[in-house]
């Protein structure tokens, strides 16, 4: 599944593929409006919990969120920062799925320069759906949901070779999209930029996971101190 339009965007962006802008071979393709079905995504939810080797449908909601809206803001996100804009409406995006239920990749038609009002629409839409699935509330999710947007647009700007510029867009985004989404934030390590996260992705509940390294549930001394030792990769 591909556009003129996204296949002009990664053109310009460095990585695309490991970015979620490409689709790879042997992925489920599904329209992203799917993702806003409350029955739909129940079904998703149950079919996750024997790979995640939970039952607990507030982990498995919040860490299907957590890969799902990466996935989902990134060609809006790429748009922005190619200069070439990409639809953030769910019906002018598709959505790819690993072996798994995992999101990898979204693809999107041409879409508006100004895309918050339609990012607004969307994420609304399926938070609302998460939430309904999960039995969760949609504030966390909405605290998911900037900081997957912080993180891809710091992503997408690496990937350009001008992190600040990538990172820039974050706070107007988010003030154009409105509340309930937080405002992103970022703090420098080291010489890095890192997310400062909002939100907890709950991995560190499931049997094989652990605290992320940013994750706001870790002591702030701590949580330091492993970004510096990360900034030292970049």
């Amino acid at each position: 599944m591909r556009t003129p339009e996204q296949d002009a965007v990664t053109r310009r962006i460095r990585g695309a593929g490991a970015l979620g802008l490409l689709v790879p071979a042997g992925a489920t393709i599904l329209p992203a409006t799917a993702l806003a079905d409350p029955a739909w995504t129940a079904q998703v939810l149950a079919r996750r919990a024997r790979s995640q080797r939970t039952t607990d449908r507030r982990v498995l909601a919040t860490t299907w969120w957590y890969s799902a809206s990466s996935v989902l803001v990134t060609p809006p996100l790429a748009g922005l920062v190619a200069g070439i804009p990409l639809s953030a409406r769910l019906e002018d995006l598709t959505v790819a799925l690993l072996p798994g239920l995992v999101p990898i990749a979204a693809v999107a038609a041409g879409g508006s320069a100004t895309p918050a009002p339609d990012l607004r629409a969307s994420l609304a839409a399926v938070v609302a759906a998460v939430a309904e699935a999960g039995g969760v509330r949609e504030r966390p999710l909405w605290a998911i949901a900037t900081d997957s947007l912080a993180n891809r647009l710091l992503d997408l700007g690496r990937a350009v070779g001008d992190p600040a510029a990538g990172t820039a867009l974050a706070r107007p985004l988010a003030e154009a999209i409105g509340a309930p989404l937080p405002v992103p934030r970022y703090e420098d390590v080291a010489g890095a930029r890192f997310t400062r996260r909002a939100s907890c992705c709950l991995l560190h509940e499931l049997p094989s996971g652990a605290l992320c390294t940013s994750c706001p549930r870790r002591p702030p001394a701590e949580r330091r101190a492993l970004l510096e030792r990360a900034a030292r990769h970049w």
